[in-house]
């Protein structure tokens, strides 16, 4: 088992962006109506404005990551003198963006934000600006990871849940779950975006291990006992776990983002 827990930190750590502290240089955009769901392709639907307060991006392949992505945080500055702050905003990601003109649709909320005060108006009403962005951690003070059980999950033949307040500079690459006092673990899949599934449930209250990865770094997260034995579609389970790393990872100077923006 040991020479298994080492290849799979090995392969998911490979596969992990190799500069996530890196700024790019880019264009944003904003939505101009508002979303039916918030939550977009990672599957959060409305909660997503609980954990982003408004602050939400839609982002492009290359950052959605097949889901992977999901929940990240992104530090966005507008290189706009005349319309925008220094400071720029921070918005996680919640959807994927399909069109390649910006790496970034951001929430009218987050778009406005970026601009001096008293040109938000502007900024919203030029649509598409150039931005340099780079990932940052998430911060959810006091806030421990919580799992959502979807809605079309049915116990006990099949079980859905997403991750909420995922804390960090990190991703969600595996998980695994298992009858409470057991280490019969089995494996679920990403069905897509931040959700993940199986069929063949475990009986009796569950609990969950995640392999969580931070750039070339990752360990194994255990939450001891997650979900009862009657557990409930759309229901909301605390996992008595908090993620807050930050990425480790061999990042070029002159590309690092670790120093704050002048």
């Amino acid at each position: 088992m040991a020479w298994f827990l080492g290849f799979l930190f090995l392969y998911f750590i490979s596969s992990a962006n190799a500069c996530d502290r890196c700024v790019y240089q880019s264009k944003a955009s904003h939505l101009y109506d508002s979303p039916t769901t918030y939550g977009g392709a990672c599957g959060y639907g409305n909660v997503a404005l609980q954990f982003s307060n408004g602050y939400f991006a839609a982002a492009v392949p290359s950052l959605y990551r097949q889901g992977v992505g999901c929940g990240a945080c992104y530090q966005v500055r507008c290189k706009n003198r005349r319309l925008c702050n220094t400071i720029g905003t921070k918005v996680v990601l919640t959807d994927q963006n399909n069109d390649n003109a910006t790496d970034l649709v951001l929430s009218k909320r987050a778009f406005f934000t970026m601009a001096l005060n008293g040109k938000g108006a502007d900024l919203l009403n030029l649509g598409v600006v150039d931005v340099e962005y780079k990932r940052v951690a998430c911060e959810y003070k006091h806030k421990n990871l919580l799992v959502q059980v979807e809605e079309f999950s049915y116990n006990p033949f099949y079980l859905a849940i997403k991750f909420l307040y995922q804390g960090g500079q990190t991703d969600m690459v595996a998980v695994d779950i298992a009858q409470v006092g057991t280490s019969e673990w089995s494996h679920m899949k990403r069905s897509y975006g931040a959700v993940w599934e199986i069929n063949n449930i475990p009986e009796g209250s569950l609990q969950l291990r995640m392999v969580v990865t931070s750039g070339y770094d990752g360990k194994w997260v255990w939450a001891k006992s997650v979900l009862p034995a009657d557990w409930k579609s759309g229901a909301i389970y605390d996992t008595g776990v908090q993620i807050n790393d930050i990425a480790k990872e061999s990042c070029p100077p002159w590309q690092c983002g670790d120093k704050p923006w002048k």
